[in-house]
This record gives C-alpha cells, structure tokens and sequence, in this order.
C-alpha cells in the first residue's frame, strides 16, 4: 500500500496495490495489519456504510460531535471529489481543507481522522462510496456546515447546480457551527 500525506496532519491518502490481468484485477481493499503497519493509525472500526449518489449530489460537510468519527473512505464505483476539513480549533490548520478524486478505477482511499468533516462530491453519472467508521453514527450528535462556506473556501469541481440534502442546504457556516476544541 502506497501512503500520501496531505496539507491536514493526519489526512491520509492511500492507493492499494492492484493485481490485474486478462481477467481483470484484485485487490484488498482493507487489510487492518497493513493499514496500521503502513499509516500509523490503530483504528478499529465499527460500522460500514454505502451511498449510492448520482453527478453534482454534494453530501457534507458532516462530522460527529459526540464520539467523533474516523472515516476510511472510497469509491466503489463512478468518481466523487472527497474532503476532508479540519474542525479542531486549537489546529495550526483549523478550517483547512484537503480533497483527492477517488474513484472505481484508481482504488484510492481516503482516511479521515476524528475531529475532520467530511463531504464528497459525485463527479461521474453514479457513484457508489463505501466507508468504514470508527465510532457508531449517532444522530443526535451529527452536525453539518454549509459547503460552500467561504471561510473554508473548498474548490469544488462542480459543473452545474449541487444537489444538496435539505439538512445540507440548510447547514450553518463554519462561524456559527459547533466545532472540536
């Protein structure tokens, strides 16, 4: 597994290695010995999630308050812009972004650690994303700032109108959000 660090402390992006032939390919697309031998990090996750999305559904920025979240995400299928945003307050990168392009055909993962936000945007027709988390979702303690805040300032790939969420469409900027200490 190949590890690229980003401008966020702790934002990992991570390309497995590809077995491919006449046949097709393969891949572990989550191996927990390889994952902490090659990032350093000892999580452990807990749940598994699949959205399916169709091109300019934008979902996030989204974080949890309460039992903060680590996310191992990828694209199974289509292409998504992902982000990661750093919601500690007392970071040197505090309202910083990074963003990678993952899709079906580079494999590529995205590991967004606890105190991030995170948001993808659909850049093919469909996209299919999967992540692992390291804490149980927990509704009452999901919160959400506008994607679009220009206090963050993401560069969206966006050709067209977002389709946002009402909850999204409706998140507060990061000004009046409540964020990590």
């Amino acid at each position: 597994m190949k590890v690229q660090t980003t401008a966020l402390d702790s934002v990992l992006i991570l390309e497995p290695e590809v077995l491919e032939d006449t046949r097709g390919y393969f891949f572990e697309s989550f191996n927990a010995k390889d994952f902490r031998e090659a990032t350093g990090v000892n999580a452990v996750f807990v749940q598994d999630n699949h959205s399916r999305s169709f091109r300019n559904v934008l979902r996030g920025i989204h974080y949890q308050l309460v039992r903060p979240q680590g996310k191992l995400v990828r694209a199974a299928s289509g292409r998504i812009f992902d982000v990661a945003v750093d919601l500690r307050r007392s970071s040197k990168t505090f309202a910083q972004w990074a963003g990678v392009e993952l899709s079906a055909d580079n494999h590529r993962q995205l590991w967004v650690p606890p105190g991030f936000g995170h948001a993808f945007l659909v850049l093919s027709e469909v996209a299919d994303v999967l992540y692992k988390t390291t804490e149980y979702w927990l509704g009452e303690h999901e919160r959400s700032i506008l994607w679009s805040d220009p206090a963050i300032g993401i560069g969206w790939p966006l050709w067209g109108a977002a389709v946002l969420s009402g909850k999204d469409a409706a998140a507060p900027l990061l000004a009046r959000a409540e964020v990590f200490d």
